[in-house]
């Protein structure tokens, strides 16, 4: 068995191992005099939306009158998602050209058009660098960069025909770092580069492209990433990094202290209803996380500027910062 196999293959995933947060919160309800008429219905694509952020999204946007088509490869799961109001089950596995394919066709035919689309599918492996098998790191990057990739250039046609919307779900993971989550925060680094090239290369379009970097939310992680590991005779022993993944190993399973993700589900509502929407859309569950994640972007600020041939002053720095919050 190989030594250092920490594959998790959940959904929506946006793990820290780190933070604390408040007690849960209702998914917000929607007024029937908030949802649209059926005459100018919106239609968004959601993928990965069986659990999760993905599946609080789709209840949410159906909510507020949008007609979801939800992402999902399970046959439950799509069924669930079917017996939503508003909602179609589109199967939809992000790595398999095929399901796009069709999927595109399904939602074509249907006529609706596309005004939206939501990148959320997503997994998490979390292994050292010096350690984790390549091809672990292939999955990784398969579904978590390829597969916003594909998906948006499948349905680009669709989305550029309405002048519509895409965002994908990134994480505060892509702008801070750590220990052991290398693989999994070099693929949501990749994905704020993505939207920042997407973006300028949507704007002649009139599309809008933004990111959603959640914090640390609900979810069942913990607890299923011992399960897979003990499904698949994972051990730390002889391991470079034994003392870090017996710790991580042996920490809490349950993560019911930290909020549902409906705060997440809302930044896509905004997104996708601000007339002008922001680039960004940073969503934690208390103030320590959003200090940690802006702190991380002041350090690499600083240690770019340090001792370099054209070095800014303070002065020139703080200068550049009040441009920039005029924007």
């Amino acid at each position: 068995m190989r030594n250092l196999l920490l594959l998790l293959t959940l959904a929506c995933l946006n793990w820290l191992p780190f933070a604390g947060a408040k007690s849960s919160a209702e998914l917000p309800g929607a007024a029937q005099d908030e949802a649209q008429t059926t005459d100018t219905q919106k239609a968004v694509l959601i993928t990965g939306a069986s659990s999760g952020i993905g599946r609080r999204t789709a209840e949410l946007l159906a909510a507020k009158g949008y007609f979801v088509y939800a992402g999902a490869r399970k046959a439950k799961d799509m069924e669930e998602l079917n017996a939503l109001e508003n909602v179609q089950a589109v199967r939809l596995d992000v790595t398999v050209p095929s399901d796009i394919a069709a999927a595109v066709k399904t939602i074509t035919e249907a006529g609706r058009g596309l005004y939206g689309l939501i990148n959320n599918a997503g997994v998490v492996v979390v292994a050292p660098l010096l350690e984790v098998p390549e091809e672990d790191l292939d999955f990784q990057l398969d579904v978590n960069v390829y597969g916003p990739f594909r998906v948006t250039q499948a349905f680009a046609p669709l989305i550029i025909e309405s002048k519509g919307r895409i965002a994908t779900t990134g994480s505060i993971s892509g702008i801070v770092t750590w220990g052991l989550g290398g693989p999994y925060t070099m693929s949501k680094h990749a994905v704020e580069a993505y939207t920042d090239v997407l973006a300028a290369e949507m704007a002649g379009f009139g599309v809008a492209v933004s990111v959603v970097e959640p914090g640390n939310y609900k979810s069942r992680i913990s607890t299923s990433m011992l399960e897979r590991l003990k499904g698949k005779g994972y051990t730390a022993k002889g391991s470079r990094y034994e003392q870090l993944m017996q710790n991580l190993l042996s920490g809490p399973a349950d993560r019911a202290k930290y909020k549902e993700p409906d705060e997440v589900a809302e930044a896509f509502l905004s997104f996708l209803t601000d007339e002008k929407p922001k680039r960004r859309y940073m969503v934690v569950p208390d103030q320590g996380e959003a200090e940690f994640t802006i702190r991380a972007s002041l350090t690499r600020l600083v240690q770019m500027n340090e001792k370099q041939p054209y070095t800014y002053s303070r002065d020139e720095l703080v200068e550049m910062l009040d441009e920039a919050l005029k924007q």
